[in-house]
């Protein structure tokens, strides 16, 4: 049956309509050439390894027209800044006043962050009675205590048992003390991780040396879980591990090699980091390659030194480890504790830096667990043990000293972003988005504590017409009193 001519003119309209706009490849700005080549002009910007970095602050950045031979039609601009993360204020010591020796930070989700650490360091006043206490989000019986913020569960009132006890916190301001998690041989936590209900809290036994786990299914009983001894047969000497579990669920540790360096003379650090990996998180450990490595030269030489502690153990029947000798002086870092944001994953742990100074906060960064990480920075003073964890929005960075630190994520204020599109191929610009902030916002991930689901920064494009060329400002503005600035890593032109 020969065609209508109206449905074949039809047709014909349909035909030309879906061949006029063409798929385009993603418009990607990542590399220093790459950099180079978009800019049109910039003021107060440079270009500098692969990054456009702020000179004051206020800077601009104005692209060239990327042009096309036929009509595109744009979906969105993702803007990704540098993984530095430099967003880092300080504040006074986070959670309880009674929290001492060195924090274990555990968010489990939301309204439910959990803390563990030695009990003591502050005396109780004198004549305190305490009395009973609601608190929101707890549907247990409560008392007071002498210190602002804190109350007692019925867990909370078990005697101590030498080792580490379990705070719990809805709002990260008031904190329900639940009593012991650990006992006096397992006082030396270092990390803790969750998986399906249940906590594992990991310590050292002796100190520095294995990785032995328990598996708490109620942190709010008041007496420690079940202890299943030792989880990491590390051939090192030399721990203070940070777990982490990866997207597939596995268990991840990182620990101090001590194999490099003296460590008694290093505040018990090291320039290098061993990874081992599990399914369980108790058995059957893989150690891969090191996350970081920072060692210089070695000598051939072997040195031993003492460790105080090792005799403690009753298994243990020598204080004494040895090293090989590495020239020059070497950088040493350790106590390390591991988050992942979005996909990239940091370690942040002590820093001791070759030739003296202060101890400090460093931390590394990689997009895979895999590694290896790169430095990052580092930030305040003394011998920080550190643990960090998102909780109510935020990122809490948790220390052994008087200073603890807050932020509000990687990602610094202040970008604003517009785009334009070519409509009758001249080659000019003559539609264009409003000027909108972009920025990254960020979240709990369901299952996995140390995960932090990132929504990226981003301009819906959708509304603008189609056209043959496309081109985008930037307005960067630094509005933070820290040492972060908005530095632009990558920006992404999408298609649709």
């Amino acid at each position: 049956m020969p065609q209508h001519p109206a449905c074949f003119i039809l047709s014909s309209l349909l035909s030309l309509s879906l061949t006029t706009i063409a798929v385009a490849e993603d418009w990607v700005i990542d590399t220093q050439q790459q950099w180079t080549d978009a800019a049109n002009y910039q003021t107060h910007l440079e270009f500098k390894d692969g990054t456009a970095v702020p000179t004051d602050s206020k800077a601009t950045f104005v692209s060239e027209v990327k042009r096309f031979d036929k009509q595109h039609k744009a979906k969105s601009l993702v803007v990704q800044q540098s993984p530095l993360w430099q967003n880092w204020d300080p504040v006074a010591n986070l959670g309880p006043v009674n929290l001492q020796d060195a924090p274990v930070f555990l968010p489990i989700g939301p309204d439910n962050y959990w803390v563990f650490g030695r009990y003591g360091g502050v005396k109780k006043k004198q004549g305190f009675q305490p009395e009973p206490a609601q608190l929101d989000g707890f549907d247990v019986k409560l008392q007071t205590t002498p210190w602002k913020h804190q109350f007692d569960a019925p867990g909370g009132l078990n005697k101590g048992l030498g080792g580490y006890h379990a705070w719990q916190s809805r709002d990260m301001v008031n904190w329900v003390h639940h009593g012991p998690v650990t006992e006096a041989f397992s006082r030396w936590v270092t990390s803790a991780e969750y998986k399906d209900g249940k906590v594992y809290i990991y310590y050292d036994y002796p100190n520095d040396q294995d990785p032995h786990v328990y598996i708490d299914e109620d942190l709010t009983d008041g007496k420690p879980g079940k202890d299943m001894g030792l989880a990491v047969k590390d051939p090192s000497h030399g721990s203070d591990a940070g777990f982490i579990r990866d997207k597939q669920g596995r268990f991840h540790v990182i620990l101090e090699d001590w194999s490099p360096i003296n460590a008694s003379k290093r505040s018990w650090d090291s320039p290098l980091a061993a990874h081992a990996v599990s399914e369980d998180g108790v058995t059957d450990w893989k150690f891969l390659a090191p996350p970081v490595d920072n060692r210089t030269k070695d000598t051939g030489k072997i040195a031993e030194y003492k460790h105080p502690h090792w005799l403690q153990h009753p298994d243990w029947n020598t204080n004494i480890g040895k090293y090989h000798v590495h020239e020059p002086e070497q950088e040493a870092y350790g106590d390390w504790a591991p988050i992942c944001v979005g996909s990239q994953y940091y370690l942040f742990g002590d820093y001791d830096p070759a030739g003296g100074g202060h101890m400090s906060v460093a931390w590394f960064t990689s997009p895979s667990i895999d590694g290896p990480f790169a430095w990052c920075d580092k930030i305040g003073e003394g011998h920080p043990d550190p643990d960090i964890g998102f909780a109510e929005g935020r990122f809490y960075l948790f220390t052994q000293q008087k200073t603890d630190f807050t932020s509000p994520g990687p990602w610094v204020e202040q970008v604003e972003a517009r785009v334009g599109v070519d409509t009758d191929n001249d080659g000019k610009l003559d539609t264009w988005t409003d000027w909108q902030e972009v920025k990254e916002t960020y979240d709990y991930t369901p299952g996995l504590s140390k995960h932090v689901k990132k929504t990226p920064a981003q301009l819906d494009l959708t509304s603008l017409p189609a056209g043959y060329g496309f081109g985008f400002e930037l307005k960067l503005k630094d509005t933070t009193a820290n040492k972060s600035k908005p530095m632009i890593d990558k920006v992404t032109l999408t298609f649709e």
